[in-house]
């Protein structure tokens, strides 16, 4: 396993009020709602989740580094696992015309409203067992994702990253911290992360999954 952190400079260009996000809410029930990924959570105010989550180009650089880094080639197949609405597929499929992409997310709103071009192969459904036979895709990635899920639930759904990619070609991201404010601001950002988790457990659990991809962190700093 290899760490690459293609997104933590993106990332970090959001600027972000973490003690008002404690203070200004009611952060018990904007989390409630913000997991029910629904109309609230990607299209409601900002103390639910994305304050409106709209295609803007924004994913095109790190669909381009991705294709790049893992040499991705037209004809194979992608998958994304907690896709979202899909505006990385999208862009991925820009960067490299005849790649075959596929998604899979847990909010039926999310792929409801998925973008247009891409929304025919994306599907409802939970990373921890995913509709896949064995060695389906050539590349799997999952960013953001993972953390959402309980511990034993993220390693399961290694495990099934594992499972479908046919090759080391998987890349998976999830939030983290390296000391006590990461892990602070963190705590007071999130709203729908269940495994809050240092660099080294999360490394641990990849092992207890059998996971052989490469892997990455985003940090609140």
């Amino acid at each position: 396993m290899t760490q690459i952190d293609f997104l933590q400079d993106m990332h970090g260009k959001t600027k972000r009020d973490y003690v008002a996000r404690v203070t200004q809410f009611d952060k018990a029930e904007c989390a409630t709602i913000a997991k029910r990924f629904g109309a609230e959570y990607w299209d409601g105010p900002r103390q639910y989740g994305y304050g409106g989550y709209r295609y803007d180009g924004r994913w095109r650089p790190l669909a381009d580094k991705l294709a790049a880094h893992y040499g991705i080639r037209p004809g194979e197949r992608l998958l994304d696992v907690g896709c979202g609405k899909g505006f990385l597929l999208y862009e991925l499929a820009q960067s490299v015309p005849g790649l075959e992409v596929f998604g899979l997310d847990i909010s039926e709103y999310g792929i409801a409203n998925a973008k247009p071009e891409v929304k025919p192969h994306l599907a409802v459904g939970t990373a921890k067992a995913l509709p896949f036979p064995t060695d389906s895709f050539d590349v799997v990635i999952s960013l953001g994702t993972l953390h959402n899920l309980p511990p034993e639930d993220s390693v399961a759904a290694f495990a099934e990253i594992e499972r479908v990619g046919r090759s080391e070609r998987k890349y998976v991201m999830v939030e983290s911290f390296r000391n006590e404010r990461e892990r602070a601001n963190l705590m007071y950002w999130q709203l729908t992360c269940e495994s809050l988790l240092s660099p080294a457990t999360w490394a641990w659990m990849m092992g207890q999954a059998g996971y052989h991809g490469d892997h990455g962190f985003i940090y609140f700093e």
